[in-house]
This record gives C-alpha cells, structure tokens and sequence, in this order.
C-alpha cells in the first residue's frame, strides 16, 4: 500500500510539473517602454549607471539605493514598470508609498525618498516630451504633476497628485527603430504653469489593446530650465552617452532576466515575445557573452557558439509563438564577481 502510495504521489508531482512548465511557456507578451523625456527614475538611472563593461554600476546615489533593494534587473529591463492587469486604473488600485514602481515588486526601490537625478524645466513653458517604445502598441498616455507644497522627503501618495493629468496624448505614432531607444512616442504640449522647485511628473500608459499599464515617476525642478539633466554620472566620472543594444530583429524580442546569483555564477530565463500580426513556427536568439562568462548549460531550447558569440534556437516544442505571445528559455552562466554584466540580446523570429 505505502509503494502505491508513493507511486500515485509521484505521479502527480510529475503532472503537476508539466502544466507549470506549459504554463510558464505560454501566456501574452507585453509591451514596455519609460518616460524619456523628462527622464523616468528607471530609465535615468540606467543611464548613470552605464559602463564600459557592460554592467550597470549606478554612481547616483538614489539610483544605488534602488538597485540595492529591487536588484540590478530594475535596470536592466529600465522599460518594463507595468502592472498586466493594470487596465489604466490608478488611486484605489495601487498604494500609497508605490505609485513610482505601481505596485509592482520588483521596482519597489524607486519608490523611496532620494536625490534622484533631475530634469529642469520652465513652468506653463512648451515641452518635447517623449516616451520610449521598447515593443510598441496602441494607447493613451497620463501625465500628472505634484501639488504645491508637496513634500519630497516622502513617499509619493495619490493626496500629493493633482487630481486631473495637465496632459492626455491619445494614441501617438511610433518613431524610431523599436527595440532600441531611439523608437519612441514623441508629442508636444504645454507643462503645468505657476510651478516652482522640486516637483514629479507621473506618467501613466495604458494600452487599448490589453489591460497592461505602464507607470513612472520623472524627478523635475521648475526653475527656467529646458530640459537639462543634472544628477547622472556627477561629479566623479564624466557623461557616457548610452549605447543602444543591438536592433532586436523587426517584431521579435528578447528580454533577459538574471533569477538567481552564487559565487561563480547565475541563472538567466530569456523570454522571447512576438510583437508581430503572424505567428513564428521558428525563433532564435543571439548575444556576445561578456568578458569572463561561458554558458554552462541551456533548457528549453538549443545551443550553438562560436567563439564568445551564442546563439539559442527553439527547441521541437516551443517553436511556434502565436502573435502578441511570448515563450521562455533558461541557461546557467559561469561567471566571477556579484554584479556579473549581462547582455543584450537580439531575435528573430520566422
């Protein structure tokens, strides 16, 4: 009876696994994208933290604190502050305290009080905004502004929000290359008028096509400014201005996300999104692996390299990726040190 049991366990320990595995390979890509201009907190930060290595060393000190708390994937996946059940909602739904990671964990650092990087700006002046388009998809965007007498040593509260955004941009074209940070929204219009010193501008990014919505906090001083930026790489290392990753293959995406760390190494999962109108039967993704790492192993799909360059394609199972969907691959990294640089990936899908 006690072998039978034990069978019938592990049994369903086995299924219980496969639809775990199913259901982790499947489900709906998202889109992703920050407040450029004027700079998100993420988007900022990723910028101060820019080096030659290849990995993100924050020298702001806000920007530090951050990724100390919510990990160096904050900044990593700058452009991916969302709630996927978001569906535009905004006071009621996410707390008090959170509004700059809009409730969502892994951003819970930039929700705290610093000496953020700023963007200066003039009071009822005309503004170029714009706001990144990582994957692009159809929407509104909110921007809203702090009240007079709003407290900065404070956590953001919906209290300290005017109640109405001073500007709604109803579904702008995309510019650019996506995938990149030069593919952007861009539109033009009025900033709050009778506003001085330290204030936020909260932007708010619904889509119509999902009910996955996009926040952030962009630190700004209304002092006569236009748009210049202080408090990223000051005043120890001099301005690095970023690169973009390589372009991500037309509608596919690769978004690579370190899970786990040890001494000597980590463990990635890389999703792949299809953010094109046709389904992909066959995908591949490629990177040139930082100085010192090798790939140790790879699930979920398979290996080729040449020299430091890596390649993953599909394995027999996960080939098709319906469009607007997503799929995922994991590997272990043999790699020194406890911030190791993480690349950026490119795909493509057929």
């Amino acid at each position: 009876m006690t072998r039978r049991r034990s069978t019938i366990l592990a049994a369903v320990t086995v299924l219980l696994a496969s639809l775990t595995a199913i259901l982790l390979n499947t489900g709906t890509a998202e889109a992703h994208g920050a407040m450029m201009k004027p700079g998100s907190r993420t988007f900022l930060c990723w910028q101060d933290g820019l080096s030659s290595t290849g990995q993100i060393i924050p020298q702001n000190p806000a920007c530090s604190a951050a990724v100390n708390t919510s990990g160096a994937n904050s900044l990593y996946n700058w452009f991916a502050v969302l709630r996927s059940d978001g569906a535009g909602r905004t006071r009621g739904f996410i707390e008090d305290g959170k509004l700059c990671s809009g409730g969502n964990p892994g951003y819970a650092g930039f929700d705290q009080v610093g000496a953020w990087p700023l963007t200066h700006l003039t009071a009822g002046a005309t503004f170029d905004f714009s706001y990144n388009a990582w994957a692009a998809h159809p929407g509104w965007f909110y921007t809203y502004v702090t009240k007079d007498g709003w407290n900065p040593n404070v956590p953001l509260t919906w209290d300290s929000l005017e109640d109405q955004p001073f500007l709604t941009i109803d579904h702008p074209p995309v510019t650019g290359q996506v995938g990149t940070v030069d593919g952007q929204y861009k539109w033009t219009g009025a900033l709050p008028s009778n506003k001085t010193g330290r204030h936020i501008i909260y932007s708010v990014w619904k889509r119509s096509d999902s009910a996955e919505t996009f926040y952030g906090c962009s630190d700004v001083t209304f002092d006569g400014g236009h748009g210049e930026v202080t408090g990223v790489k000051e005043p120890s290392t001099p301005p690095t201005t970023p690169t973009d990753p390589p372009p991500s293959g037309g509608s596919c995406m690769a978004m690579y996300e370190v899970t786990n760390t040890w001494s000597g190494g980590y463990q990635a999962t890389v999703t792949v999104m299809n953010h094109g109108t046709a389904a992909y039967n066959g995908w591949q993704v490629g990177w040139t692996l930082p100085t010192g790492q090798t790939v140790g192993s790879v699930w979920n799909g398979t290996l080729s390299q040449s020299g430091s360059v890596v390649t993953v394609r599909n394995a027999d199972w996960n080939g098709r990726i319906a469009p607007d969907g997503s799929t995922t691959f994991g590997l272990v990294v043999n790699a020194s040190g406890t911030n190791p640089a993480q690349p950026a990936p490119t795909c493509q899908g057929s």
